[in-house]
């Protein structure tokens, strides 16, 4: 038996990997992850300047190539000519999310079909986009972002826990199509995390406070916790792993 170098496995050099909703965030998280372990990075977000700041950000400390990218990811039109701007990519991640909180008689028809768009039938777009070209090369990995609230529910989040749900059925679904090509489709699924989408909850002690209460580990996440899970669905470590959910909660699903 060869030696075995289990560090190597999660070693992304020679690897494109495509980021959507990059410009804050878990994206933005996601990114420096991937940079870290030798992969180039395309940047994709609606807004140009946050994109070309965290650019220059990701060049100066990993020295990777790193390609901003402006882009509606709603839009089909606009993925299409991103398929042929950027070129080939090996890993994609789709970040881009959004949320509003509200009882579900008084939500929004409106936002509810933005919610649909942006966190369910973007990721959809950009995996039928990018994946004829993983399919030919015979590698590739798409990370769809979930979350717990994907697999549970909480009230006054009755469109974000529907997207996300359906992500881990699109999830699991692309993964049966794709399997046979070398192609993984797997979910990551954080629990509460320091992010700029989640700052009214933790600005607000008693609905802070509340999730603590419900996380056995007894903190919220740390964005460090993920470095890990992204890195590993990015790599060859995950290589026999597809159509799965990765849950990062602290527990919370656990009960």
């Amino acid at each position: 038996m060869t030696a075995v170098a289990p560090l190597d496995l999660f070693k992304l050099d020679g690897k494109v990997a495509l980021i959507t909703g990059a410009s804050g965030g878990l994206g933005e998280v996601f990114a420096h992850t991937l940079a870290a372990a030798g992969a180039d990075i395309i940047l994709v977000g609606r807004r140009s300047e946050p994109l070309e700041a965290l650019a220059i950000t990701l060049r100066d400390l990993y020295g990777r190539t790193i390609t901003p990218y402006a882009a509606d990811v709603t839009d089909v039109a606009q993925i299409d000519a991103m398929v042929q701007a950027v070129g080939n990519v090996d890993i994609l991640i789709n970040s881009a999310g959004i949320n509003l909180r509200k009882p579900a008689v008084e939500y929004p028809i409106d936002k509810w079909d933005e919610l649909m768009k942006v966190n369910l039938s973007a990721p959809f777009y950009m995996a039928r986009a990018f994946a004829p070209q993983m399919i030919a090369r015979r590698w590739g990995r798409v990370i769809n972002i979930s979350s717990m609230l994907g697999t549970v529910g909480l009230a006054e989040r009755a469109p974000y826990t529907a997207t996300k749900g359906g992500l881990i059925q699109l999830t699991r679904t692309l993964a049966l199509e794709w399997a046979s090509s070398g192609v993984t489709v797997n979910a990551l699924c954080p629990g509460p995390f320091a992010t700029d989408m989640n700052i009214p909850i933790m600005n607000n002690p008693a609905a802070y406070h509340w999730f603590i209460e419900r996380l056995p580990i007894g903190r919220w996440g740390d964005l460090k916790d993920l470095h890990g899970p992204i890195l590993f669905l990015a790599s060859d470590a995950s290589a026999f792993m597809t159509g799965a959910s990765m849950v990062v909660d602290g527990g919370w699903t656990a009960q």
